[in-house]
């Protein structure tokens, strides 16, 4: 042992002890743990000399004829019959021939080749310290009780398996008094073989080494051998064991029969439970009182009807859909589980009730699971009622569950005395919640009718002795009022098992692991109740909506509708360029109340109201969708609270969008729903229950900055409920392009709110973008003549104008100007590159401007082109063509050539 410099870094640190010659040729088997070098060193430190082997890089033949002095099995991870490797087999050979020590999956080991089962014990414990007592015998000789071990398992052998050749040598106690058992440590009441489910190789365990020493003591295959061994003075009479006193009354923790009434899981659960509420009313800020002092105030989360829920399904049967990470009966389920997350896949799966475990010992849950389950329901359409399941034994946790969002709570009539059921259930209802009573027997059902409970619970699990029996629910049928909810609880698997349920009346289900494991709850709800609510949301054939923002006059927004917008923006920010007065606001307004969408669109599928919960943006879309007008949104930023209510009212608009720095919660206060700019990345974006559609917008606004589309990306991934609005930069050129490359729901300044790749109504939106693209370059070039009149002090113009959105945009101007009694003409020509199809002339005059039109009605080119030479002869006492006459060589003649395709005009004038 000299020169392996190996210390001990435990407290105690003690010193290495002398080599043992009985411990010369000790064998470790590794079954690929990192502890196996822990349990090396303090053999060696206490002077083993100890080989090691992988438990699959070594044969029984190779070991037999090793001759090992003794056998030590490491711990490892997975199950014994399936990751142990030559483990099993070594131990069932050399048991009775040499001493054999197993720690963890080695004491596991020991279990299983000896007739027990290893199953998930429902605790799942990583360097968990807990205080051990044991029988002074064996390895835990000369060792003080309740001494601290770690624990790293979520494996162990089972009490009801516990093999007849094995006896409990250690136990953890659940209850003070520590007559109650977990395993932790098993003798062989024969052979010398000893097993720990703790690690005393850990620096937490005190006394580890201690342990190891007492098994290096230990000599010979047999505790006779043993004891012959220890103590030669007694050869001729020879006992059973350890120098044993009789064992025949001792029970498998340690203690006499007597003193072992076997305690039920649910009693042990309940016991903890207890104890930890206890301490709990104990935490300042949890007090009862605190707790009522909460309640008072109205800040518990609204409530549903948990009755009238249950009667709300999409299905033949409502679906209670529960969330659970573990169970005493099936150990680990899925740690990893996020409970908000799964829960709103139930909802939108078609739950009425969502189940959520809060017991954290056994099922790894916590009322902050429920808490957080409650928040991502918040504003969901026809959210599912929400299930505190627990074991309810005192009023404080029911008040807790309704601080939480609860909207029942169950309560479990086998571990109730019937007078504290009653006073439960009737404060229950007093906080308006209708529990779930659970039951499992015919005289629990009579306790359950007699309590007046509209919801009975049947749980095909016994709660004793975890045994599920199908048949349970049907057998206590026959006990129920007409008028009583059953729900069967426990063991559904599959379609077979509601099915059955149906016909024998029940009126929902509860399935929470088979949920919990599926790799896709929509499908499995799908194949469970044999029917899809997959349609069940409206959609529409043309799903695209688009807003026209920045309008500003009527006729614009007439052109925007008849094009096919379903939003009209107003710009009401005082000091913006596009910023609209009071008085064309109104004349907008008009125009949006009165003007009906030239395409009603169609909602195909089910009907919304089919009783499945839905998003909530995709719920707000849904209802802008099937509108039959296009909809008035005043456009606000960083004004006051008190002006945008003012102007909402005054201007009798339909949405409000805001642009600034607004508080998230002003979308709950102003009385229309609200539309919100965010930034990438901006927290509150995907909040639920505010703002109805979110904006995502490049900058600020107006700056025509193009959107990121990786971004856009990236944010609609993130959340498949979300539905945006999407705006900046986007122009009749791009807008098919960005559609395409936003992949996920979007809406914008030209709302999308799915990015379908062959959606027909992104030629819609590319047109309706074009025509308001052209009348806002008929307005800016209105406002251009303006000012080119201003100048020249004129009080009088003429223009024909092109407002149909068709082919060339040609605007034809006459500014008649006067100088000097001469009068000066000018044409504009602006060229689309397409072939003219239908114009409107209009001559203004006078201030303020009085308007009449050249033609009546919408034209071809030469209509209008007729009309304006009238007005030009009407003018200048010349025909067009009489101008030409005897000037052919002048070079201040304005010579007009017919416009061709694909041919820019340009600016071009002549004086007359």
């Amino acid at each position: 042992m000299p020169g392996l410099g190996l210390v001990d870094h435990s407290p105690n640190n003690p010193k290495p002890s002398t080599q043992l010659s009985t411990a010369s040729n000790l064998v470790l088997i590794d079954n690929y743990d990192s502890f196996t070098w822990n349990i090396y060193q303090y053999l060696v430190l206490e002077g083993a000399t100890v080989k090691v082997f992988r438990n699959d890089e070594i044969s029984l033949a190779e070991l037999i004829v090793m001759r090992p002095t003794q056998l030590v099995v490491s711990p490892g991870p997975g199950h014994p019959h399936t990751d142990a490797g030559i483990s099993c087999e070594v131990i069932r050979h050399f048991a009775g021939k040499i001493p054999i020590f197993g720690v963890c999956m080695g004491e596991q080991c020991i279990y299983s080749v000896f007739g027990g089962k290893v199953e998930v014990t429902g605790e799942i414990l990583h360097g968990k310290t807990s205080p051990l007592r044991h029988d002074s015998e064996g390895i835990y000789e000369g060792l003080p009780q309740c001494i601290p071990v770690t624990r790293y398992h979520s494996l162990a052998g089972t009490h009801v398996s516990l093999p007849e050749s094995l006896e409990v040598s250690s136990w953890i106690p659940s209850i003070p008094d520590g007559s109650k058992s977990i395993i932790m440590g098993v003798r062989h009441k024969e052979f010398v073989v000893e097993g720990v489910q703790f690690h005393p190789e850990s620096i937490l365990t005190e006394e580890g080494r201690m342990m190891l020493r007492n098994f290096l003591r230990m000599k010979g295959g047999t505790w006779n051998e043993n004891n012959l061994q220890q103590n030669p003075s007694n050869k001729g009479a020879l006992t059973e064991g350890i120098n044993r006193t009789d064992r025949s009354h001792k029970s498998s923790n340690g203690v006499t029969t007597a003193e072992q009434p076997r305690q039920s899981i649910l009693e042990q659960i309940f016991d903890h439970r207890r104890l930890s509420v206890e301490a709990q009313k104990l935490s300042l800020s949890q007090t009862p009182a605190d707790l009522q002092a909460s309640y008072d105030l109205s800040i518990s989360p609204p409530q549903i009807a948990f009755v009238d829920r249950l009667r709300e399904s999409p299905y033949s049967l409502s679906l209670m859909a529960e969330i659970k990470r573990a169970s005493p009966s099936k150990g680990v389920i899925s740690l990893k589980t996020h409970a908000p997350e799964q829960a709103r896949k139930y909802a939108l799966a078609g739950a009425s009730v969502i189940s959520v475990l809060t017991e954290p010992e056994w099922f790894k849950g916590s009322i902050d699971d429920l808490r957080a389950v409650r928040q991502s329901f918040e504003g969901m359409p026809n959210r599912p009622a929400v299930l505190r399941k627990e074991f309810i034994f005192d009023e404080y946790q029911i008040l807790e569950a309704r601080l939480a969002g609860a909207d029942t709570v169950l309560l479990i009539v086998k571990m109730l005395d019937e007078g504290t059921l009653r006073k439960l259930y009737t404060y229950s209802k007093s906080l308006g919640m209708e529990p779930l009573v659970e039951v499992n027997t015919l005289d629990e059902m009579a306790v359950a009718i007699r309590l007046g409970s509209q919801v009975i619970g049947v749980n095909n699990r016994n709660l004793t002795n975890f045994e599920v029996d199908l048949d349970t629910t049907s057998r206590l049928m026959h006990q129920v009022p007409k008028e009583t909810i059953v729900c069967a609880l426990s063991g559904i698997t599959g379609p077979k098992d509601v099915t059955a349920y149906s016909k024998h009346g029940v009126g929902a289900v509860l399935v929470g692991e088979a949920l919990m494991r599926a790799a896709d709850t929509a499908a499995f709800v799908q194949e469970l109740f044999g029917v899809s609510i997959a349609n069940a949301v409206p959609h529409t054939e043309d799903s695209l909506m688009v807003k026209i923002c920045g309008t500003r006059s009527p006729e614009a927004a007439q052109v925007a509708i008849e094009a096919g917008a379903d939003f009209i923006g107003i710009i009401l920010v005082e000091g913006r360029k596009r910023c609209v007065t009071k008085d064309v606001a109104m004349a907008i307004s008009h125009v949006c109340k009165t003007t009906r969408k030239p395409r009603p669109r169609k909602v195909t599928g089910m009907s919304s109201k089919n009783n499945a919960a839905s998003e909530y943006f995709e719920h707000h879309a849904d209802n802008f969708r099937q509108q039959d007008r296009a909809l008035l949104v005043g456009v606000f930023q960083n004004q006051p609270y008190h002006y945008i209510l003012e102007q909402q009212r005054t201007l009798g608009l339909d949405l409000v969008q805001l642009h600034g720095s607004e508080p998230v919660e002003w979308a709950s206060l102003i009385p229309v729903p609200v539309i919100r700019r965010f930034g990438f990345g901006e927290p509150g974006l995907s909040r639920r229950g505010y703002h109805a559609l979110p904006l995502l917008d490049s900058a600020p606004g107006g700056t025509g900055q193009t959107l990121d589309i990786t971004s856009v990306r990236k944010t609609l991934e993130a959340d498949a409920g979300l539905r945006v609005v999407l705006a900046g930069g986007l122009t009749p050129a791009n807008v098919e392009e960005v559609l395409a490359e936003s992949l996920k729901p979007a809406q914008g300044e030209y709302l999308v709110e799915r990015a379908i790749k062959r959606d027909k109504r992104r030629k819609v939106v590319k047109r309706l973008m074009k025509e308001v693209t052209i009348q806002r370059e008929l307005e800016a070039f209105e406002k251009e003549c303006q000012e080119l009149q201003r100048l020249l002090f004129s009080d009088r113009y003429e223009i024909y104008r092109d407002i149909t959105g068709f082919a060339y945009n040609v605007i034809l101007v006459r500014i008649n100007v006067l100088q000097n009694t001469s009068e000066r003409c000018v044409l504009k020509l602006c060229s689309t590159h397409e072939i003219p199809k239908g114009y409107t002339g209009l001559l203004i005059s006078g201030k303020p401007p009085e308007t009449t039109y050249l033609t009546n009605k919408r034209c071809d080119w030469f209509t209008a082109w007729a009309a304006f030479e009238k007005a030009f002869r009407e003018k200048t006492k010349l025909g067009w063509d009489d101008r030409l006459k005897g000037k052919v060589n002048d070079e201040d003649v304005f010579l007009y050539d017919e416009p061709k395709v694909g041919e820019p005009l340009g600016f071009m004038e002549a004086s007359f």
